[in-house]
């Protein structure tokens, strides 16, 4: 199979609906992954579709807030409700709730930003990371391993083909993956170069910015959690390993077309009781601080 982010595109495509309890509403199906739960950004994404849907051309998000309230089966549709809490001068608010199979399983807050002049601070980039072309894909480091053997964990043929190209984005971890040990030490940080396979698509109801800032929604999620995973030295093929989002926070910046890598800086915030914070960062590859995430997840192990 040819890697390519064409699920990205179908997870952004979402069909207007007749509203039920709200203003406006859109039905999105949830992508296919190796697990009974459908994947946490697809929700994040799709939300931010329905929200955007919403408002005019003239602002753009700026912020979105998330609970998962619960899990989505894989292949469900989801309907979401988007009610217009405010539009004013500059700023636009809206809320929006997923639905699937009946029961309410997301919520979210967006609010939206028109453009205007004002002061200016960045983060920094970090330093001394290697270019992303000169680091392992996640297919060639998974290669060698076979599923369901000692060294592979709970890795099956499926979880090892989404892992290398099933993803729709190309990841390169500094320092390895945590796939299936924690390659380097057990440290609170690190940081990913991520990359759509292929050229992103036109997504109807979407400006190609506004496509690019829900394709950063949808790619966070996969590795906010893995900082907390590589301190407490947790990889992915663990038996008896449980994770799932709880809830999530996301701020852009700055905007990059989303046809070159980017660099996703991230660290482990807290962890206790079962549950961890990740906190991460987009940089483009000049340097460029593009946007924010902060997001909690229950981590257990048995």
């Amino acid at each position: 199979m040819t890697p390519t982010s064409e699920i990205l595109t179908a997870a952004l495509s979402l069909t207007p609906a007749a509203p039920e309890h709200f203003d406006e509403a859109y039905v999105a199906t949830s992508q296919d992954c190796p697990w009974p739960k459908a994947y946490g950004g697809d929700l994040v994404a799709q939300a931010a579709v329905a929200a955007m849907r919403s408002v005019g051309d003239d602002r753009t998000l700026h912020s979105m807030h998330s609970y998962f309230m619960r899990p989505v089966e894989v292949g469900a549709e989801v309907r979401y409700e988007v009610e217009r809490l405010r539009d004013g001068r500059s700023y636009s608010t809206r809320h929006v709730r997923g639905y699937s199979g009946g029961s309410l399983a997301y919520i979210a807050t967006a609010s939206f930003h028109a453009s205007e002049q004002g002061g200016e601070y960045a983060a920094a980039m970090p330093t001394g990371v290697p270019d992303p072309d000169a680091l392992p894909t996640s297919a060639a480091y998974l290669e060698p391993i076979e599923p369901d053997s000692e060294a592979g964990g709970t890795m099956t043929k499926e979880s090892k083909a989404y892992w290398s190209s099933g993803r729709g984005f190309d990841m390169r971890h500094v320092p390895g993956p945590v796939y299936l040990t924690v390659e380097g030490e057990p440290v609170p940080h690190q940081a990913i170069w991520v990359k759509p396979f292929d050229a992103l698509r036109p997504v109807e109801g979407l400006t190609s910015r506004a496509r690019d800032l829900a394709a950063l929604a949808y790619v966070c999620d996969y590795t906010i959690l893995e900082p907390i995973l590589r301190v407490l030295d947790l990889p992915w093929a663990l038996p008896g390993l449980t994770t799932a989002s709880l809830d999530h926070a996301m701020w852009f910046h700055r905007h990059e077309p989303m046809d070159d890598w980017l660099l996703y800086a991230q660290e482990a915030g807290a962890a206790q009781d079962g549950r961890g914070l990740g906190l991460g960062r987009f940089f483009g590859r000049t340097g460029r601080h593009l946007a924010t995430v902060v997001q909690e997840g229950v981590i257990r192990t048995s």
